[in-house]
Parts: C-alpha cells; sequence; structure tokens
C-alpha cells in the first residue's frame, strides 16, 4: 500500500489486507481502532491470524511442530495457504497433517439451542473437536456438490439441477449428501437429502468429507462453476466422479483445451 493510513481510513474492498498489513508493520490495536473505527474484538482476532502466518513461516513443512498446525488449522489457514507459508505443496502439507493426526471432525448443527439432543442431517467439519457425531455406516451414498453463493452467470438454476438429481437418486434407492453452503437454496433443506454438509466447496474440504463418508461417487456437474472448477483435482486425487467425465468438463471448461478440440474438428 502507497499510503497505509488512508487505506486504513478509507473502507474499500482491501481494507481487510490493510489492517493485516498495519498489524504487520507493529501498528497498534489502539491506533488501528482509532484509524478504522473497527471494534478491538475483530482486530485482536485478527492480530491472532498474523501471528500464526508469522510463526508458519519460520518452518518448512517437515519440521512444523504438531502443535503448530493444529493451531493452524483451528484457526482457519487451509493446506492451501499452509503451503504458501511453508514453500510447499498443498498434496504435501495435507499428507503431514494427516500424518500428525491432524484431521477434522464431522458435528451435528444443533438447531435446538442444547435444550435437547439434536438429530439433524445438519452437519459440518471443524478442527475444535475431539470425536465424530456420526459413525459414517451407511452404503449406497452419493455426493452432490451445489453451486455455492448466487452471483451473475450462476444462479438458481444450477440448484434446481441440484434438487432434482438427488429427488432422482433417492427413487434409486441411494443415499444422498450434498455439499453446500448457501442457506438460501432449496437444496439445503432439511427434507431434501439425507445429509446437508454446510461447509466450504474446496478442494480440501470436499476430500475430507468423502474420505469420511466414502461414498460410491461425487456428482460435480449440476453445480455450476465452481464445482466444474474442481473436477480435475478431484479426479486426479482418486475420487469417482458420475456423470459427466471430469476430462470433458475440463474440455469444455478450459480455453486452450476446448480450442485445441476446435481445431481437431476444423471449426473456426
Amino acid at each position: 500500500f502507497n499510503d497505509l493510513e488512508k487505506e486504513l481510513k478509507e473502507p474499500t474492498d482491501k481494507r481487510m489486507f490493510a489492517i493485516a498489513e498495519a498489524i504487520k508493520r507493529g501498528y497498534s490495536i489502539d491506533k488501528i481502532h482509532s484509524l478504522t473505527k473497527v471494534n478491538p474484538w475483530f482486530l485482536y482476532k485478527m492480530e491472532n491470524i498474523v501471528e500464526i502466518e508469522e510463526k508458519l513461516r519460520k518452518y518448512t513443512i517437515k519440521n512444523i511442530p504438531v502443535s503448530l498446525m493444529k493451531e493452524a488449522k483451528q484457526k482457519g489457514f487451509s493446506d492451501k495457504q499452509i503451503a504458501i507459508l511453508t514453500d510447499s505443496t498443498e498434496p504435501n502439507v495435507r499428507r503431514r497433517r494427516k500424518k500428525m493426526g491432524v484431521i477434522p471432525y464431522v458435528k451435528q448443527i444443533d438447531t435446538l439451542a442444547a435444550e435437547y439432543p439434536a438429530k439433524t442431517n445438519y452437519l459440518y467439519l471443524t478442527y475444535n473437536g475431539c470425536c465424530d457425531d456420526l459413525t459414517f455406516k451407511e452404503k449406497k451414498q452419493v455426493v452432490v456438490l451445489g453451486g455455492g453463493a448466487y452471483r451473475i452467470g450462476s444462479s438458481v438454476e444450477f440448484d434446481w439441477c441440484c434438487v432434482n438429481s438427488m429427488i432422482t437418486l433417492g427413487k434409486l434407492n441411494y443415499k444422498t449428501i450434498m455439499i453446500n453452503y448457501n442457506p438460501e437454496t432449496v437444496s439445503t433443506d432439511y427434507d431434501i437429502c439425507d445429509k446437508l454438509y454446510f461447509d466450504e466447496l474446496t478442494f480440501e474440504r470436499i476430500l475430507d468429507i468423502c474420505e469420511k463418508e466414502n461414498p460410491m461417487g461425487v456428482i460435480i456437474s449440476m453445480g455450476g462453476q465452481i464445482p466444474n472448477n474442481l473436477a480435475m483435482p478431484l479426479h486426479n486425487a482418486g475420487v469417482p466422479i458420475l456423470g459427466t467425465s471430469p476430462i470433458n468438463i475440463d474440455r469444455a471448461e478450459n480455453r486452450h483445451t476446448f480450442s485445441q478440440l476446435l481445431d481437431t474438428l476444423n471449426i473456426d
């Protein structure tokens, strides 16, 4: 930032990064609060994240302590972020983390404010736990990836596809698992699927869920752009993809491979 204090005073979409930079440069929380008027509670939470980032930079993936790896995951650092900070790769971080025994646990969302035992199919993964709330004994399960947040070019039409996929799978006697983080969708209604994971649509998180649930396969071609971008990473990780093949999805999504296909077919 050319003028950090101006970035702190005048709100923009980059302000959060300006706050992080100010903490790295040694600005006190009181000074940042004075410039931004952001509640100190949030600023201290950001300071915690910056401190962990600085700790991670001191290690390689081979010598990072288990305690730091666990703390980083509990504070929300992804494997990809840890890989960048330790000069490694996401797959290497994942292998090392699992070898350390640092894994997420599946928890049920308590819809009854702890007044009665929760028996919902609303689920999420967390590193702030010590056991799973489920036993994962179900067979014939299929995962459907949702579309995430609505945006221009990717909206309710993809949710319609996801919902109808799950309805059809149910009629064929398959157990259905939806992964989506948009509560404004029909696909995240409690009675649409057998299990609903309110969680990230990222390579890391989907792989975590698949390793827990061991589904027959994953349908990614119903949710639009976000799932489509995960086609090849999931395929390369050995996740069985149902429906349109990942190679054909990538051929249509990747401009270079699609251009090569058009050249092969002599289409201008």
